[in-house]
């Protein structure tokens, strides 16, 4: 699976969540992370730098979505085994 697939999936996954996932530019001084979850209002917010890498996109919906309890939901397989931080 490509990344932009994987990045797509993820998406979907997190708005299955009630997480709104935000593309926007983030500029923190002395910080080098592509972005992070929030609450905003008593709701989740993902935002995530637009300028970054798929694969740090990838990775950034990737550390919020593991804070969530996903035991009920349907995720394929690969993506459970990222979540999971299995290696195979």
């Amino acid at each position: 699976m490509n990344d932009e697939s994987l990045l797509s999936l993820l998406e979907d996954l997190a708005y299955k969540l009630g997480i709104e996932v935000r593309y926007e530019y983030v500029n923190w001084e002395g910080s080098s992370s592509a972005g992070g979850l929030c609450r905003l209002q008593g709701e989740y917010v993902l935002i995530i730098d637009f300028q970054a890498t798929t694969k740090d996109k990838i990775m950034v919906i990737i550390e919020a979505l593991k804070q969530f309890d996903l035991g009920d939901i349907y995720i394929k397989p690969v993506i459970r085994k990222l979540l999971e931080g299995s290696k195979e």
